[in-house]
């Protein structure tokens, strides 16, 4: 993480409710990260004025909709490269590079304005280890494989050029986070050798389902020998 301080301007009632969200969750960001996801709050609101970035536009209830949701995820992440597809305005990728300074993510979305502000996020806040990528998903053709793969807002289906294109690390997690629990149920017979595991997930101040689907990117035949060796 950058040595880059932040001082805590934000109203009150958001550090509390921040606090009190994150102890409720079992994490334990210092002083410092709870202060860089504020300054990413305060800077969402402001772009979100101009740039429609979000629907939620009160800031107090983008702390459990934007930053408790994002962050809920924190312990099933897995290794140290992440990819956040479709991140919108940053989400979830942004609370978790927050968090988690020992990773590098790389956070993908289409849209240009969107991908404007993850820059301009990513600069201010001096996140070193944040690539932010404008690409389409089915184009989407890194040079590395990624221990991580998480989507927000992004339907399994569309995924499926994702597992194609074999950008995820073997072994590796695909995280899909999604509302309701029917909402990540496929029939898709690709997805049933990936070991697919519901998580009903709990978002402090968040009256709405919320559940995450785990799959497992399994070691090849290929790593297996080698690891063997």
């Amino acid at each position: 993480m950058t040595s880059t301080q932040y001082s805590i301007t934000a109203p009150t009632p958001l550090a509390e409710r921040l606090t009190q969200g994150c102890a409720a969750l079992g994490l334990t960001p210092t002083a410092a990260q709870q202060a860089q996801l504020l300054a990413f709050l305060d800077l969402l609101v402001r772009w979100n004025h101009a740039y429609n970035l979000t629907a939620v536009r009160d800031p107090l209830e983008m702390i459990a909709k934007h930053l408790l949701d994002s962050l809920a995820i924190a312990p099933y992440l897995f290794g140290d490269t992440v990819l956040d597809l479709g991140t919108g305005a940053g989400l979830p990728g942004l609370p978790l590079a927050i968090l988690a300074p020992e990773r590098r993510f790389w956070l993908l979305d289409s849209n240009n304005k969107k991908v404007r502000f993850v820059r301009q996020a990513v600069l201010e806040l001096g996140l070193q280890q944040v690539e932010p990528v404008q690409a389409r998903i089915e184009a989407y053709r890194p040079e590395q494989k990624f221990s991580t793969i998480v989507s927000r807002a992004v339907a399994p289906e569309a995924l499926v050029p994702v597992l194609s294109a074999n950008v995820c690390a073997q072994p590796g997690r695909l995280l899909l986070m999604k509302g309701r629990a029917e909402a990540v149920i496929t029939t898709d017979p690709a997805w049933a050798a990936l070991e697919p595991r519901l998580h009903q997930l709990q978002i402090p101040f968040l009256d709405a389902p919320r559940h995450l689907l785990e799959l497992h990117c399994p070691t090849s035949d290929a790593d297996e020998s080698a690891s063997r060796r």
